[in-house]
């Protein structure tokens, strides 16, 4: 069974950077990834793996999950980079997060490799995988990725690299620009489907300019009402933002509640549909509140409520 996180909000943390690395651990966050791709430059990416080993294995962190993004199969460093974290923090690492995954064959070899890794070095806990999707040849093939492997928990839209990759003219990452509508609603439809018909999380990629709360706040919002169950983070700032947008208003989880149990117990009177505050409410009515309370009590249990 995978084990559920809250993914409200995935904070990037670079690998290269002790300051950063030791400020992280003292935010309040869903979720930190420490970054060994992109955030680090290639004349520091063995610095910073045995920064992000050190940081893992000896630092107590508030977030609940710790996951690290590997540089991507097709790079020198990504084969020391698993072996390494394996090795040195495997029974404190949670996620694996995997960037420039080209199709499920990608995730089949990460799976195999980290099951052989745990077995040599007697890690007593399945690390999970996130696979970030931004290469049209990721996207193309979505469905077979979110099915490759059993130890996959989430598929991250990285509409950066994913633009590029389709030579989209944007002026930054995340940006849609005067494009008419939502430039990426297709992409990430996509991405949410696959993830929920495979049982994973679907998160939102970054958006890079964190002095524009109000852009970041309307890009969340739009992957949300998708279905996707949070958005990566870049800056401190950005964590309060997108929080708020992942998370179920007080007011909305009290009528969700009461609605789930008005229905549960109308289903033990032989009730298949019943009137609820003025609308008729029946099963298809209340799947969608399961999850909203599901949502309201992870978020309470890491409350410590």
């Amino acid at each position: 069974m995978k084990t559920k996180r809250l993914r409200r909000c995935q904070l990037s943390v670079p690998g290269s950077s002790e300051k950063m690395l030791a400020k992280a651990a003292t935010m309040e966050v869903d979720y930190i990834f420490l970054d060994l791709e992109d955030a680090v430059a290639p004349n520091r990416k063995a610095e910073a793996r045995r920064n992000v080993v050190e940081a893992v294995r000896s630092t107590r962190f508030r977030a609940p999950t710790i996951a690290v993004r590997i540089n991507d199969l097709s790079s020198p460093w990504a084969y020391d980079d698993l072996t390494a974290l394996v090795e040195g923090c495997g029974e404190k690492l949670d996620v694996i997060v995997l960037p420039k995954a080209m199709g499920p064959h990608d995730i089949v070899f990460l799976d195999r490799l980290l099951a052989m890794l745990e077995a040599r070095h007697a890690v007593g806990r399945r690390i999970g995988v996130e696979v970030l999707i931004e290469e049209i040849e990721a996207l193309n093939s979505v469905e077979a990725i979110a099915a490759a492997s059993p130890r996959l928990e989430g598929l991250i839209f990285g509409m950066g690299d994913y633009a590029a990759s389709q030579g989209m003219r944007v002026s930054g990452v995340g940006e849609t620009d005067d494009y008419p509508g939502d430039l990426f609603h297709y992409h990430r439809n996509r991405v949410a489907i696959a993830a929920r018909a495979g049982g994973l999380d679907a998160v939102d990629g970054p958006y890079a300019d964190f002095r524009n709360p109000d852009k970041y706040r309307e890009e969340a919002r739009r992957a949300a009402i998708l279905g996707f169950a949070g958005k990566w983070a870049i800056h401190p700032s950005q964590i309060e933002l997108a929080e708020a947008v992942f998370s179920p208003d007080p007011a909305t989880v009290t009528k969700a509640r009461a609605m789930a149990e008005a229905y549960a117990a109308a289903r033990e009177r032989g009730e298949g549909a019943i009137n609820f505050e003025g609308t008729m409410i029946d099963i298809a009515s209340v799947r969608g509140v399961d999850e909203i309370v599901a949502l309201a009590d992870l978020i309470g249990e890491k409350r410590g409520r």
